[in-house]
């Protein structure tokens, strides 16, 4: 609600930041090179990264040192050999995710998501965002087995953005991702993983002042190692919602 009547009271002046957003901010790309690949040795782990620019690895030379690549080697370095693979667009929210990106995945063991700052940018409500991820998660859930949400980061701390706008985008940032816990607290199989603290440091963004520079990205795959290579439940066949 608060998120909601800061919008609508300063909606001419985000409007503006906007604009201006747009000309100032570097269109950095997607990390190169290629977006499947194998680590570690160990039990058979096979690891999927879905979402938005940040799983894309904005901020990032190539995938092995891009989230992916990060979360792939510190799942390994806890005895697994891992079967990485990711797919992911600039610019995708929780909706077009399920629509367009979740089909290209081979079934994994988890797979992490990483949605919410789009969501957040398109000014989409608590119910609409809660409504995509809910179907997104449920879809996933009969293919693979367990999923991780990765949390929607607090974006009143990005330094590329001035305020209100920054002020603005954090509550709504807030809410999504207070979100997207309730559903990991409903659906079996899914755990969320809150953003860590120490990632907010403005050295830990690449170029845009907005993505994660690569050891922004190497400190969040700690952050969600340990959710991510926890036991195994049962198989999604028979935990899965219906």
């Amino acid at each position: 609600m608060r998120a909601t009547l800061a919008t609508a009271a300063l909606l001419p002046v985000l409007a503006a930041q906007g604009l201006l957003l747009r000309r100032t901010i570097p269109r950095l790309p997607g990390a190169e090179g290629p977006v499947s690949g194998t680590t570690g040795s160990g039990a058979p782990f096979r690891l999927a990264v879905l979402g938005e620019s940040t799983a894309a690895g904005v901020g990032a030379r190539t995938h092995d040192v891009g989230l992916a690549g990060r979360l792939a080697e510190a799942v390994a370095g806890r005895g697994f050999a891992v079967r990485w693979q990711v797919s992911a667009r600039i610019g995708a929210n929780a909706h077009v995710t399920r629509t367009e990106l979740a089909d290209a995945l081979d079934p994994a063991d988890v797979v992490v998501v990483v949605l919410g700052v789009n969501d957040v940018i398109e000014f989409h409500s608590a119910a609409r965002w809660t409504r995509d991820l809910l179907r997104l998660v449920v879809d996933l859930r009969r293919r693979h087995g367990r999923i991780v949400l990765a949390g929607v980061p607090p974006m009143d701390r990005f330094p590329a953005l001035p305020r209100p706008m920054r002020t603005v985008l954090g509550l709504r940032s807030a809410e999504l991702d207070a979100a997207a816990a309730r559903i990991a607290d409903r659906v079996p199989g899914v755990a969320h993983v809150p953003l860590p603290a120490e990632l907010l440091d403005g050295d830990l963004f690449c170029a845009d002042r907005f993505h994660p520079s690569e050891r922004g990205y190497a400190l969040w795959a700690d952050g969600l190692a340990d959710t991510v290579s926890a036991p195994r439940p049962a198989p999604a066949s028979s935990s899965a919602p219906r």
